[in-house]
């Protein structure tokens, strides 16, 4: 079992940045990957970025490329994503996931066996 609290989330303007965190518990953080997705109103979840279980492989949807960087600390039990230059189109429900499995940092939302509550993040334009 993995539990998964998102925080972070906010109101900001567009260009802004927000450091969104995940805290996970239970089973030991070092053997999975983790994942962040997002789902707007009315649209489906979507793939944002992910790391791997160590840390030394990343993978980032084209949307957010350049802009959001995910990292991992093993003594908090926390993965992050720093997101900068934020848009109007980044305002969705951000979820952290974990998958037990495949370990790697995967964009397919099936792959994930345990989900967060989510976190909003709305961005003015």
């Amino acid at each position: 079992q993995v539990q998964l609290v998102e925080s972070g989330g906010g109101l900001v303007q567009a260009g802004d940045s927000l450091r969104l965190s995940c805290a996970a518990s239970g089973r030991s953080f070092s053997s999975y990957g983790m994942g962040w997705f997002r789902q707007a109103p009315g649209k489906e979840r979507e793939f944002v970025s992910a790391i791997n279980w160590n840390g030394d492989n990343t993978n980032y949807a084209d949307s957010a490329k350049g802009r959001f960087t995910i990292s991992r600390d093993y003594a908090k039990n926390t993965v992050y994503l720093q997101m900068n230059s934020l848009k109007p189109e980044d305002t969705a429900v951000y979820y952290c996931a974990a998958d037990l499995t495949f370990r790697t940092p995967d964009a397919n939302p099936l792959k994930y066996d345990y989900w967060g509550q989510g976190t909003q993040v709305t961005v003015s334009s």
